[in-house]
């Protein structure tokens, strides 16, 4: 207990004095106020010519009625996919660092077990990423009560709210393959661009009807309320995301506890 306890303070040090931890934070309030300001803008269709292009794409989108039940949907649509990069991003940032600073050798010297500094990496992968959805969410309700949404619910607030830390939790489960290939490919580009390649098969899939049996649709279909029958998540749905977080946990343990580190 007290080498994980150990391990885990480690990591903890390591973002706190990282410029990536603040980096993210600013990113998600930055697209946070995007989403508000996408909203302010179908509340005030007139000012869309005065702000250029961001007018122009927001003119042409169409969120329903601008309140705040559909603004608090389209947060949710955003962490699906904001979040799925967002939280890769983290990911494989905390594993892929050791290989690109070449400190792996230093941590794996130390008496600590391997599979403790894996579990202290994802428990810090969690916190994050929990701190990053939280900013997201709270920074745009502050936007939503600037902008002056009508039709103010606490119980709306309340209910979207908890729907969107279900979709958060569905995101962090998909961070372990992540992890693994960050550490397979011990760096960041290739994990990176395996996010970046699943959050594109997620929209094709998802068109094509097989969104409930891909892993990385499935948030995204979660935080989409109406969707169509042929899209609703099924027992399987979850089962499928569960196995994949399973998967890549397994693997990213094995690897740091058997590969060659050399």
């Amino acid at each position: 207990m007290k080498s994980i306890q150990a391990s885990l303070w480690v990591e903890i040090l390591k973002v706190r004095k990282s410029k990536i931890f603040w980096g993210t934070i600013i990113l998600f309030m930055f697209i946070s106020a995007m989403m508000g300001l996408l909203m302010f803008v179908q509340i005030h269709p007139g000012i869309s010519g005065k702000l250029g292009m961001i007018g122009n794409k927001a003119s042409m989108l169409r969120f329903g009625v601008p309140n705040w039940k559909n603004y608090l949907v389209l947060l949710m649509q955003g962490i699906a996919g904001v979040g799925l990069i967002g939280i890769g991003f983290v990911a494989s940032w905390i594993f892929g660092r050791e290989f690109s600073d070449h400190t792996v050798k230093d941590i794996l010297a130390i008496p600590v077990s391997r599979s403790n500094i894996v579990y202290s990496k994802f428990i810090v992968v969690i916190i994050w990423s929990v701190i990053l959805s939280f900013v997201y969410l709270a920074f745009g309700l502050l936007m939503g009560w600037l902008i002056g949404l009508p039709d103010w619910s606490g119980e709306i607030v309340i209910q979207y709210s908890c729907n969107y830390f279900v979709t958060t939790i569905l995101i962090l489960l998909l961070s372990t393959p992540v992890a693994f290939l960050a550490s397979y490919s011990r760096g960041y580009l290739i994990p990176l661009g395996f996010v970046i390649l699943t959050l594109l098969l997620a929209n094709f899939i998802g068109m094509v009807g097989l969104g409930p049996y891909f892993p990385w649709a499935i948030p995204g279909l979660y935080g989409t309320p109406g969707v169509t029958a042929d899209l609703q998540l099924h027992v399987s749905s979850y089962i499928i995301l569960v196995c994949t977080c399973l998967i890549g946990l397994f693997g990213t343990v094995a690897f740091w506890r058997f590969a060659d580190q050399n």
